[in-house]
């Protein structure tokens, strides 16, 4: 079984270290989610690890084939895809010119266009608006449109950074049921989340963050309350 792994990474911007060396493994199939306050290093770790920031030191790992360092389009060769915090969409350009940017690294157009076919119909809201610019899509059909595109790949994990940012309530619920359904596909989720409440219950299991620095590794089970996740974002446990 493929693991998705973050050994003692070490980076940040410029001079500036964000990350103090955190481990942590993602399995495929499994939901494993990221909490910790703002300013922490939860996304900055997520960039490090899809090869959108240099580790500074140690390593980020797929089976055994070493992804740090590597240029972007490799990593997703690799089978792995960071779908950042907003989603990243193209604001001028169609839904499906959009979708066509999610299989940027695949040689073969005629197959990103049947892969595209494929998960458009999984998707009505897209599927009726295939000519719309991305920036006249509401909030979640951005977001759905964003989750399509990462599909288009096929990746074996995704990395999703805080994915129900700026979607109404029950925008968040069909995201994170969507989300859920991917592992049901054996698709092994990394997921940066601020809305705790919603994302544990989906979660297989978690880390939290303080600092830069690994304060918890477990199970949602092995997290009593609210104040008990306060207190590892102060340091108390």
């Amino acid at each position: 079984m493929s693991t998705l792994a973050s050994e003692n990474i070490v980076t940040g911007y410029g001079k500036q270290e964000i990350v103090h060396g955190i481990s942590l493994t993602a399995e495929l199939g499994k939901i494993t989610c990221i909490f910790g306050p703002n300013g922490c290093g939860k996304s900055t770790l997520l960039k490090a690890i899809a090869g959108a920031l240099p580790v500074w030191n140690g390593a980020a790992r797929l089976g055994e084939t070493v992804l740090s360092n590597l240029p972007v389009h490799e990593v997703v060769r690799q089978g792995l895809v960071l779908m950042p915090q907003g989603g990243g969409v193209f604001p001028r350009l169609t839904v499906m010119e959009n979708l066509r940017m999610g299989g940027y690294a695949i040689a073969d157009k005629r197959l990103v266009e049947r892969r595209i076919e494929t998960l458009i119909d999984q998707y009505p809201s897209l599927a009726r608006r295939r000519k719309t610019a991305a920036g006249a899509l509401s909030g979640g059909e951005q977001a759905m449109l964003s989750l399509a595109r990462a599909l288009v790949s096929e990746p074996r994990f995704i990395l999703l950074d805080e994915p129900s940012a700026g979607l109404s309530p029950a925008m968040v619920i069909e995201t994170l049921e969507r989300i859920t359904t991917l592992t049901k596909q054996g698709i092994g989720i990394l997921m940066v989340e601020q809305n705790i409440r919603e994302a544990m219950p989906i979660a297989d299991k978690l880390y939290i963050l303080a600092a830069g620095s690994k304060r918890f590794e477990g199970s949602p089970q092995d997290v009593r309350d609210d104040r008990q996740i306060m207190d590892i974002y102060m340091g108390g446990v």
